[in-house]
């Protein structure tokens, strides 16, 4: 069964995520993974070092000794790294700083505390990380509960103070200081000293005590620390890193007397470790620019006055107010005001959308020219771009395959090539006549160079994240790697009609009656059958009423699924739907043929008469099918509840393959499944849908797709990809992305595995240095970082 089935099943487990401040490997992000996956009573685990976040699905009993496990695993692996617990739900949990905070007996006393105030769901209190988070049943509670935990933490400790934690307000950020931070500056400084040292050793004449003097301390300052830590991970038994590797490397270069070889050697890959670190930091901005949708704050109208509040305090009902120039936070109508809106950060659409009155907004889109009134219809954690941001956030914890099986090969690449480099020490001068132990020993402190796999590490998960980033910038949202590479091998797209490949906009364009009563009669009977459901047929027969319908007179009301509805009107039965609810309910009918649905209305089994309600179809509906078929899909089939005539004149008019109609939500997907079986055996079947009844089959098909503009929100849930727009083309658009997003990231495998193995080859022979050894490691895993950014910037 597909991902987000399993999610729903897992009602016994909870999902918790960890924000791994400092985490600069690669590597050993990777042997995180591992060791966390391994963990009795974790489902899975995934780090996605672009963002520095663990993902850990666990047993609900077992957190606690899971969280405990996984903290030593990641002090074991990386001593520095702070691991810090990330809020899931943005509204009833709040992060707080203890600053000042020094006595872990005061913290403990503080948690105790805090645990027992009235609301309080859970509290917790990292003594390292000096966090506090609140978690509260009723995110109301919020202000009285920090009120109250202030007051505990002064009467334990007067001089901590408790710093409530202000949502992200990217673009006020003090990150800006052209791309380089004070660590970065530091790190700079000291590698300048250390190169300035180097080079007087090198260059001036100098006695060799001197020189040697020199080179000594440059290769302290420049490799001291990774040196260190090479020495404390030994001690944990942590060896094959690459702070190992490295200082095995160069201590061997200084042991055989290469002094200014073992100095250049760790100041050029100090310098890429640099370069990479300011490539991936660069990346990160780049994909977090693109989800810069979070609104900062609301104008929330209370009375004759405006109050400016954050988006999360705003509730349905309320009465909020956008000024020119201002992000929409919530979604909401439109009340008073006319306008133009940029919804580009939501759909990737770049031509500005007229709205006014009555019209729905999204969180996210941005006024242009007036001041609009908006009446409030979802809370923040409701709305579309609070969803969006969800969905992109946790988009990488569903791994591709290609990830995986490099998250694997990256465990024993290391190993493979360290216990080469020892024969490649060892062996040949006990074989080999005359052979130079300190060439061979020489060889192999090459091999120990480009043995990181860093450069595969690191730029692979980045070219999927970029992949993803780039797809939401046109207004495609894929909930993961694993779905944007599976668009590679999309064989057949089925659609669902209306709302998909037909605008869902119902109009009725035709009433005919056949008794002896009025157009204007036969409508209100089906208006009455209507009452109350929300299909889009059904709304369109109610506005064409235009009189609000008494439902105190509806003694009783049936809804039946794929054919229509049964009503009890003042002792009356009304039956309003489809052939298969007239066949069923023995009414006589008269068969109708045209290009629109057709609601056949009957009273207490005496046929009255029908009504035509006309669906237009897309715009770029037959386009979207063309380029499906340009760019290799088999086979195009769609899938309706509508009738075969109506199926099959949309169908001719697209160019759609197949065409299958009057069909139940189950019997689709019944014939989904018999597609499936037709498809080779790495081919994928996509479903495109957009309305509550085509959940089963999004969740059914290898991809599902949901129409995310107009679509249903239990749609776009099951659905596994996301059209912002609207805009069948986009499913190409997508399939173009992936494609393009596996090129990068097979080109990364080829050029970094092609290049460390050519580099090996050549040292094994004698043709290469070290020099060349650090290019293939470092320098490889920049050119592969920054190729990995195009993916960013590909186009649909």
């Amino acid at each position: 069964m597909k991902d987000n089935l399993e999610e729903v099943r897992m009602s016994n487990k909870v999902k918790k995520e960890l924000i791994l401040e400092g985490l600069c490997c690669a590597n050993c992000a990777a042997k995180i993974e591992a060791k966390v996956n391994e963990l009795e009573g974790v489902a899975n685990a995934n780090l996605n070092f672009v963002t520095k976040t663990l993902s850990i699905d666990m047993e609900e009993g077992e957190v606690a000794t899971i969280l405990n496990k996984t903290n030593n695993i990641v002090k074991n692996i990386e001593p520095d790294v702070i691991v810090k617990e990330k809020s899931l739900n943005r509204h009833t949990k709040q992060a707080c700083t203890l600053v000042g905070l020094g006595c872990a007996n005061c913290a403990a006393k503080m948690e105790r505390g805090i645990n027992d105030i009235e609301g309080v769901k859970n509290a917790t209190i990292d003594f390292v990380s000096k966090k506090l988070t609140i978690e509260v049943h009723d995110k109301d509670d919020f202000s009285r509960v920090i009120e109250e935990a202030v007051d505990i933490v002064r009467s334990i400790e007067p001089d901590v103070k408790l710093i409530v934690e202000e949502n992200k307000k990217k673009g006020h950020s003090h990150d800006h200081n052209h791309g380089i931070d004070e660590d970065k500056k530091s790190e700079i400084l000291k590698l300048a000293v250390g190169a300035i040292l180097f080079l007087g050793a090198v260059t001036l004449n100098l006695s060799y005590n001197i020189k040697l003097i020199l080179f000594i301390i440059s290769y302290l300052i420049v490799g001291g620390e990774i040196v260190l830590r090479a020495l404390k991970n030994i001690i944990r038994g942590q060896v094959f890193d690459e702070n190992f590797l490295m200082s095995l490397a160069t201590v061997g270069a200084f042991a055989i007397g290469e002094f200014p070889e073992a100095v250049a050697v760790m100041l050029f890959y100090q310098v890429g470790e640099l370069f990479q670190d300011m490539a991936v930091d660069r990346s990160r901005k780049s994909i977090s620019a693109l989800m810069d949708i979070r609104p900062d704050y609301a104008n929330l109208r209370v009375e004759n006055d405006i109050k400016v509040v954050s988006p999360e305090e705003v509730k349905v009902g309320d009465i909020i107010v956008v000024k020119p120039g201002e992000k929409i936070p919530i979604d909401g109508k439109v009340i008073e005001g006319k306008s133009m809106v940029d919804t580009s950060a939501l759909t990737g659409e770049s031509v500005p959308r007229e709205i006014e009155e009555e019209s729905e907004v999204l969180g996210g889109f941005i006024n242009k020219n007036a001041l609009l009134t908006i009446k409030v219809e979802k809370e923040f954690s409701e709305s579309t771009v609070a969803k969006i941001l969800d969905l992109v956030e946790n988009a990488s914890s569903r791994k591709a395959p290609t990830e995986s099986f490099i998250t694997k090969f990256a465990r024993y690449y290391t190993p493979v090539v360290v216990i080469t480099a020892a024969v490649l020490a060892v062996v040949p001068p006990l074989i080999i006549p005359g052979a130079s132990f300190v060439q061979w020993f020489y060889k192999a402190l090459a091999f120990l160079v480009v043995s990181c796999p860093c450069a595969l590490v690191v730029s692979i998960p980045l070219g999927f994240f970029g992949g993803i980033g780039g797809a939401s910038k046109n207004g495609i949202l894929i909930k993961g790697g694993n779905y944007l590479e599976a668009l590679n091998d999309v064989e057949t797209v089925i659609f669902d009609k209306t709302g998909t490949l037909t605008k869902g906009v119902f109009k009725v364009t035709k009433i005919e009656t056949k008794k002896n009563i009025a157009k204007r009669e036969l409508l209100q009977y089906a208006a009455f059958a209507e009452a109350y459901s929300n299909h889009p047929i059904a709304t369109s027969i109610l506005k064409e009423f235009r009189k609000e319908i008494n439902k105190d007179d509806i003694e009783d009301y049936n809804e039946i699924s794929g054919q229509g509805t049964k009503v009890t009107v003042k002792g009356r039965t009304i039956i309003a739907g489809n052939t298969k609810l007239m066949t069923k309910e023995n009414v006589n009918f008269d068969e109708v043929e045209t290009l629109g649905t057709v609601v056949h209305v009957a009273m207490d089994n005496e046929y009255l008469g029908y009504i035509v309600i006309s669906d237009e179809v897309k715009e770029d509906s037959e386009e979207a099918i063309k380029r499906l078929k340009a760019i290799g899909v088999k086979r195009t089939v769609m899938l309706t509840g509508d009738l075969k005539s109506v199926g099959e004149k949309v169908a001719e008019r697209l160019g759609l393959d197949e065409v299958y109609a009057e069909l139940l939500p189950d019997q689709k997907v019944k014939k989904l499944e018999e597609l499936d079986n037709k498809k080779s055996l790495k081919g994928k079947v996509i479903f495109v849908g957009d309305g509550i009844n085509d959940a089963p089959v999004l969740a059914r098909a290898d991809i599902g797709i949901a129409m995310g503009g107009l679509g249903s929100d239990a749609a776009i849930e099951a659905a596994d990809v996301v059209i912002m727009t609207d805009e069948p083309s986009k499913i190409a658009g997508a399939i173009k992305i992936a494609k393009k997003t596996k090129s990068i990231v097979w080109q990364n495998i080829i050029f970094a595995l092609g290049v460390k193995g050519l580099v090996l080859i050549l040292v094994a022979f004698g043709l290469s240095t070290m020099w060349e050894a650090v290019f293939a490691d470092v320098g490889v895993a920049v050119i592969a970082i920054l190729n990995a950014m195009r993916a960013l910037k590909v186009e649909e």
